[in-house]
């Protein structure tokens, strides 16, 4: 495991990069807005995207780095992720990217796909709604990615659960918004996933 800082405009974002022997894909993976990269869904998928043959990097956000709890706003967020897979890029030497992350990370992830040129992205605890709010949905940023998609997502989450749609698929596990109570689930789900998508490509 190595721990790079990566400067973006908004300030160093860190990656914590976890490499597969011949890797073939790089898969970035970004934190909630109340967590960190030590979350265990996002150890359990650096844990798959490893057994898969593909490069795993932690991505913390400048906020989180300058010692802050507030989340950024959602600009600056996607502006600081596309700086650092704009590097990552360039330290794998243009391999395929994967972009992902859980709850906010994975908004990130998916509002920046198109400009990052991803080949697929990884939601872990896709936060669909508000708690309580359902008609306040976020739907609309899942269905605007183009590319293959995963949602791992907690049965019981209150965040809610995002339809299916023609380029994502949704697969529910045992667990709340934690997504910590079937670990083995989103490692397989997760291996299973990037397995599948990758192949083409490799």
């Amino acid at each position: 495991m190595t721990r790079i800082e990566i400067p973006t405009p908004h300030g160093p974002a860190m990656a914590e990069l976890h490499c597969a022997p011949d890797g073939e894909a790089v898969l970035m993976l970004g934190h909630g807005a109340g967590g960190g990269i030590e979350a265990k869904d996002l150890v359990a998928a650096t844990r798959a995207g490893q057994a898969a043959g593909v490069h795993v990097a932690l991505v913390e956000q400048p906020y989180r780095v300058a010692g802050r709890r507030a989340p950024a706003p959602a600009k600056q967020l996607d502006t600081a992720w596309l700086a650092v897979a704009e590097e990552l890029c360039d330290r794998f030497d243009d391999l395929p990217m994967v972009f992902g992350g859980r709850s906010s990370g994975a908004r990130v992830a998916c509002r920046t796909a198109a400009a990052g040129q991803a080949v697929a992205v990884l939601c872990l605890a896709f936060p669909e709604h508000p708690p309580g709010r359902p008609e306040t949905s976020r739907q609309a940023e899942l269905d605007a990615v183009e590319v293959p998609t995963l949602v791992v997502q907690g049965e019981t989450d209150a965040f809610g659960c995002p339809k299916p749609g023609p380029h994502h698929e949704v697969v529910v596990v045992r667990g709340t918004h934690a997504l910590d109570a079937d670990l083995e689930a989103v490692y397989r789900t997760v291996h299973e996933w990037l397995a599948k998508v990758l192949r083409p490509l490799t």
